[in-house]
């Protein structure tokens, strides 16, 4: 490694269901941050770091920013400006079949007022027609915020290493701030709780997995190698416990086992997991909650 070393954290905005998750995980080369494709999955901000040359990259996966209505949603979206505010540099990640729709140019908006540039990351490319691709990028590139327009697509990675080397190269200097081969700042227990959620989004349908947050209450180092997990799922009414266990436990098995094989496959060891379904009417508004999910609570 060279003396001349740069670092920097990289915030990726967005509106829900923009792609920023997929497009972090592709950035970094690893799964670092929760996918599926129902909207405001991800609720707080995941850091995934990668080492691109002589530079390190922090990258800072944002909950997508919408117009809040509950206490979780306005602390989803401080979380997201709060990375912004934070970074050396801003991805504004753009889905190209949605365009230049009312939330991103909400967003673009916003980083004008604070003073911020950016960078565009037109992505799904793979989705859209290249005219309509190059028509977007004049529009994007008229908003007057943008040093850089990226076209992507975070799914296939087409173009993702080209943006990687140019976000390298406009890093700060300075020592790297975490270990080279390391991959993300979350912690097992949450990163345990995240992959357990993930599953939950994934075979739940609806307005359920709203509802609903994972915490991981108990992790046990096994004389064996192995790891025992406990976690608690917590809803907010009865019913919603009867959907989440479903017939004879089905579902919760369902979840559980999806879980617990992702969990082997990073972990690289054998992994128990127990899934208990708990209902909190008012988890929403409880302190403890949000400190678990790493939000700020505010009154």
């Amino acid at each position: 490694m060279s003396e001349a070393t740069r670092c920097g954290y990289v915030a990726i905005l967005g509106v829900p269901n923009a792609g920023k998750s997929t497009l972090t995980n592709a950035l970094v080369g690893a799964k670092v941050a929760i996918v599926t494709p129902k909207v405001q999955t991800t609720r707080t901000r995941i850091m995934g770091i990668v080492v691109e040359g002589d530079a390190q990259l922090v990258f800072v996966d944002t909950p997508g920013i919408f117009a809040p209505k509950r206490r979780l949603d306005r602390a989803m979206v401080a979380a997201a400006w709060s990375g912004a505010a934070d970074a050396d540099a801003v991805a504004l990640v753009i889905d190209a079949k949605m365009g230049l729709d009312a939330g991103t140019r909400a967003i673009i908006e916003g980083l004008s007022r604070a003073g911020h540039k950016a960078i565009g990351v037109l992505n799904k490319i793979d989705l859209v027609p290249r005219p309509k691709l190059l028509e977007l990028a004049a529009q994007v590139n008229t908003t007057g915020i943008f040093t850089d327009i990226f076209m992507i697509s975070a799914l296939t990675g087409d173009g993702v290493a080209d943006l990687r080397a140019h976000l390298a190269r406009n890093m700060p200097e300075g020592p790297f701030l975490y270990p080279a081969d390391q991959l993300s700042d979350i912690n097992d227990r949450l990163m345990a709780a995240e992959i357990t959620r993930e599953k939950l989004f994934v075979q739940l349908h609806q307005e359920l997995p709203y509802a609903l947050t994972v915490e991981t209450e108990r992790w046990q180092e096994l004389d064996d190698g192995s790891v025992r997990i406990e976690q608690l799922v917590y809803v907010r009414r009865d019913s919603q416990k009867a959907i989440v266990i479903g017939k004879g436990g089905q579902r919760l098995r369902s979840i559980g086992q999806a879980a617990r094989e992702e969990l082997k496959e990073i972990l690289g060891r054998e992994v128990h997991l127990f899934i208990y379904v708990k209902v909190r009417e008012d988890w929403e508004n409880d302190p403890e909650r949000y400190s678990a999910m790493g939000l700020e609570f505010k009154e």
